[in-house]
């Protein structure tokens, strides 16, 4: 493979940018092969050579596309000294080192794409690719014919030069204010805004639909999603930009930022020292399970025994909840446990039972006595019970009745 500078190197790694790179070189901090290079422009192969940064290595990251709807008072860089909010902040839970595809204006809103791969963002950037902008304007004043055909045509600004040629669309006009659809295929610095000051119009609102094709149909101001497969493969189709859809990160769960062996690493791209990852707001579990509620404050689990499992005494258990007393058990109370060996009990006596206790029914209701004599001394069977009483029918001689034949 060609040779490439370090600082294109190390910015494509996500360690710092390129300008920063320069630094880290100066200072010292950068080695290749184990040996410290201090001089600018020095090139080096990322795949044969080893790099590293303060005794880390550094490996190319896996590209990451993000399309993000920027919402107004956003500044469009990677970090601002004057401390406001930067669009790389609104982005969580990714740790490659994403900057912005161009800018938008501070109070300008819209579709925004970030990247850390620098000659995607290149390319689409060169004036030569021409990428489609789309905007949605908002104008003070009611906007006429031969304004909309000066837009079209090419707009002569401030500085003396001429806008190319723009694609225009008339919303609506109402209430003195005019709404446009435009589309660039340049982007000069606040290209819409000096047209309209150009042209006698003020821009109240400007909002940027699409860029390269990509919509933000479906965000909020502050959204973002990576691209898709299709809209990578699109974009290669029409601006040859990115040359390789695979192995880009396309897949949110695909994203960097784990803690990862140095395999998966190497894989994905980065510093070889895995870095933990901050868990995404959306993703977060929440607290809910861990509050107490007040049904919980009567089902309280007993207390965990920390200690060592051959510190634990065996064959106890701590009380469970069926083991303590309910008003239930008050009147229906087992027998004692014999705890004696089984050899030391006795024999063919067994402890008194519910059934042998007399219950109030049983008074009225006696076995006759038993007959202990021997079986050759007892009378034969009939003999020594009473005689049978003789029927009212009987005593009169009466014959029973025959019945009568049919």
């Amino acid at each position: 493979m060609a040779l490439e500078r370090l600082q294109k190197i190390l910015a494509r790694a996500g360690v710092s940018s390129r300008r920063h790179a320069e630094q880290l070189l100066l200072a010292g901090r950068v080695r290749v092969n184990g040996k410290v290079v201090t001089e600018l422009g020095t090139r080096a192969d990322p795949f044969e050579d080893k790099i590293e940064v303060d005794g880390r290595r550094a490996i190319a990251e896996a590209p990451v596309y993000v399309i993000m709807h920027k919402p107004r008072a956003v500044v469009s860089t990677a970090s601002d000294p004057e401390g406001r909010t930067t669009v790389t902040d609104l982005v969580s839970g990714i740790q490659a080192r994403l900057y912005p595809v161009g800018r938008l204006d501070f109070q300008t809103s819209g579709a925004l794409l970030l990247t850390n791969d620098g000659e995607f963002a290149a390319a689409l950037l060169h004036p030569s690719r021409k990428v489609t902008k789309r905007y949605l304007v908002k104008l003070e004043g009611e906007i006429t014919e031969p304004v909309v055909q000066r837009w079209r045509s090419g707009v002569v600004l401030d500085d003396g030069a001429k806008t190319l040629p723009a694609e225009v669309r008339v919303v609506r006009v109402e209430d003195g204010r005019s709404w446009l659809e435009v589309d660039l295929h340049e982007g000069r610095n606040q290209q819409i805004r000096r047209m309209g000051t150009a042209t006698g119009f003020e821009v109240l609102r400007l909002t940027r639909l699409e860029f390269a094709g990509i919509s933000i149909d479906g965000l909020r101001p502050g959204g973002w999603r990576l691209l898709t497969p299709d809209e990578l493969r699109k974009m290669r189709d029409q601006y040859g930009v990115p040359r390789r859809v695979r192995p880009a990160i396309v897949d949110e769960n695909d994203l960097p930022g784990r803690s990862a062996s140095r395999r998966d690493t190497a894989h994905r791209g980065g510093m070889s020292t895995p870095r933990s990852r901050p868990s995404p707001d959306r993703t977060a579990r929440s607290p809910r399970r861990d509050q107490d509620s007040p049904r919980d404050f009567d089902r309280k689990a007993p207390p965990r025994d920390d200690r060592p499992r051959d510190d634990r005494p065996r064959g106890k258990k701590p009380p469970t909840r069926r083991d303590q007393e309910s008003p239930r058990d008050f009147d229906r109370k087992a027998p004692p446990r014999d705890d004696r060996p089984r050899d030391d009990r006795p024999r063919g006596k067994k402890p008194p039972t519910r059934r042998d206790q007399d219950s109030p029914r049983d008074f009225d209701r006696k076995a006759p006595p038993r007959d202990d004599r021997p079986r050759g001394k007892k009378p034969p069977h009939g003999e020594d019970k009473p005689p049978r009483k003789p029927s009212d029918h009987a005593k009169k001689g009466a014959r029973r009745p025959v019945p009568k034949s049919r």
